[in-house]
């Protein structure tokens, strides 16, 4: 099969710097009410500065579908092959704009695309590695020689204070959110980023040779941890759309995004068991991974997947660990791909060295795990 190597890279990010004490100014103060939870929160995460695609007016400033269209714009200004010539567009996403037809049909309509096999990958944070291992396997398979690869997220549309008010006049007699519900709005931020395949390293400069993917569904042995479509306070089988009408749903808190933080543990505990999983079965080699590429949406999490780490005999040294999320935030699915750009533009890397991504998903318990190999143009 043909080997497939990630040749460019472009992100947006909307809007300025955010800082920690601007945040509330941006989402609103729920019932016109700060929140006791916030700075807890925040401390906790580590974030620093994000983005949002909305004004402090919480009014939208650009959507998923454009954040989509400018990373990849980007990302093909950067490129040594014209749009044209890309027969296959995936894009991911947590929630497109619209519920139907899918996210990619729009950015495709937005990049002007045309005669494009197209994919639309719906999930969380993984979403992104689903998308890429469908373009990756599509260009292995010889189907295409180029694929471009999106995603994006906009969370802040669901966070602002007009959503949290609507359920409180009802569900909460105090008018206050509770912990589950309001935890996320502190933690997610926007942003898009992009990735071009292809069969041949670009030309000049450096690629990403793709040495293999895998990933691991644990869907079937733990409940939903984060969702958006049910109440939370009744049998999550009742969703949204089985209100009698959307109103009623939005009054009983069935369109708010809410993580089930007592679970969160777990998805630790499953990503360095796929870790180990992958040494056992011989694709990985700790030893032998120069940079460690992370998505973990808090820094809470951090010190835990180390310890686990070298408590399992596979730990990577923190120094090769690398990420931006401090300062772009938790953008879910979009993290790694805004990850890998930044990366490739400030970092440096070498030819011959890997790289080793993981992208867990707290949803329903997904992680996922990609190889990379710094490449010149000959492919070495």
């Amino acid at each position: 099969m043909k080997p497939v190597y990630i040749t460019s890279t472009g992100w947006h990010l909307p809007g300025p710097a955010i800082t920690n004490d601007q945040v509330e100014g941006v989402l609103g103060a729920v019932n016109g009410q700060p929140s006791g939870l916030r700075t807890q929160i925040q401390k906790a995460n580590g974030i620093q500065t994000r983005h949002y695609g909305i004004d402090a007016n919480q009014r939208t400033t650009v959507s998923n579908t454009q954040m989509a269209v400018h990373a990849g714009q980007e990302c093909m200004d950067r490129a040594f092959r014209p749009i044209h010539q890309v027969g296959m567009l995936a894009v991911a996403s947590t929630q497109g704009d619209h519920p139907v037809p899918g996210l990619a049909s729009f950015v495709q309509a937005g990049l002007g695309m045309a005669e494009v096999e197209i994919l639309t990958a719906q999930s969380i944070c993984s979403s992104s590695m689903m998308a890429l291992k469908g373009a990756w396997l599509s260009l292995r398979c010889d189907e295409h020689e180029a694929a471009l690869v999106i995603a994006t997220e906009m969370p802040s549309r669901l966070l602002k204070r007009q959503r949290y008010e609507a359920a409180t006049e009802s569900t909460f007699a105090k008018k206050t959110v509770d912990f589950n519900t309001e935890f996320l709005r502190w933690m997610l931020s926007d942003g898009a980023g992009a990735l071009l395949l292809e069969t041949s390293p670009r030309p000049k400069g450096l690629s990403f040779r793709i040495d293999w993917m895998k990933g691991w569904s644990h869907a079937h042995a733990l409940p939903t941890c984060m969702s958006v479509g049910s109440s939370g306070k009744t049998d999550e089988e009742r969703t949204w759309q089985d209100y009698d009408t959307y109103a009623d749903a939005e009054r009983e808190g069935a369109l708010l995004l809410r993580q089930e933080v007592r679970l969160l543990d777990h998805i630790v505990r499953l990503g360095v068991d796929g870790y180990v999983r992958l040494v056992q079965e011989g694709l990985n080699v700790p030893s032998e991974v120069d940079h460690f590429l992370c998505h973990y949406s808090s820094h809470h999490f951090r010190p835990k997947i180390l310890d686990m780490l070298d408590a399992a005999g596979v730990g990577i040294p923190e120094e090769k660990w690398w990420t931006n999320l401090y300062t772009r935030g938790n953008t879910g699915a979009a993290s790694l791909f805004i990850m890998l750009d930044e990366f490739m533009r400030t970092q440096n890397p070498q030819v011959g060295e890997r790289i080793m991504c993981f992208v867990p998903e707290s949803g329903r318990f997904n992680t996922t795990y990609m190889h990379l190999t710094v490449v010149d143009n000959d492919g070495r």
